[in-house]
């Protein structure tokens, strides 16, 4: 059984099949483990543990049945909620190089979610701006996220959801601060 599935009930609450077996078979393997102390203080290696079911919930619930890539959910999101977006405001946001934008947004244009419109105050550049499809999509996603996020951080208390999301954003931020910068 895939790791990371999730069942919707009628109720609209969310049960998690496999991650609950996972964590079984992780405590029956305990005697066989190995000493992980010498990881606990790293982070690259906690968030890559964290990751791994939050990917596969994503490219189960958002990523297979949306066609929509991580990068592009948040390409989708970033679009939704700010007005006259240009393609070096995306990159910058997402820490992405310009031509893996330019990538993903002709993709998505294809998909004829976004459109590009003439900047009127400056001819140089353009406006990226959703489409009625793109706007749907983009709602769609973030509701299905919002559902996934409070099932894979059921297990904290809405104290340490809000200090993982400000640690994290803190992080990012001066990662993408550092990627910005020219070196």
């Amino acid at each position: 059984m895939a790791a990371g599935l999730l069942t919707e009930t009628p109720s609209g609450s969310i049960i998690m099949t496999a991650m609950d077996t996972l964590a079984q078979t992780a405590a029956e393997d305990q005697e066989t483990c190995l000493d992980l102390g010498c990881l606990q203080h790293v982070l690259g290696h906690q968030l890559a543990l964290a990751d791994v079911p939050t990917r596969k919930t994503f490219f189960k619930h958002i990523g297979k049945p949306l066609d929509l890539r991580p990068a592009e959910f948040s390409m989708l999101l970033l679009i939704a909620h700010n007005l006259n977006v240009t393609q070096k405001q995306l990159s910058q946001a997402l820490a992405m190089p310009a031509p893996n934008v330019t990538t993903m947004l002709d993709r998505m244009t294809q998909r004829g979610l976004l459109t590009r419109e003439p900047n009127a105050t400056d001819r140089r550049s353009v406006h990226i701006v959703l489409t009625e499809s793109g706007q749907e999509l983009a709602q769609q996603s973030r509701d299905i996220s919002l559902k996934m996020e409070r099932h894979l951080l059921r297990h904290l208390s809405d104290a340490e959801r809000a200090m993982l999301r400000e640690l994290l954003h803190k992080v990012a931020q001066q990662a993408i601060s550092q990627s910005n910068t020219p070196t």
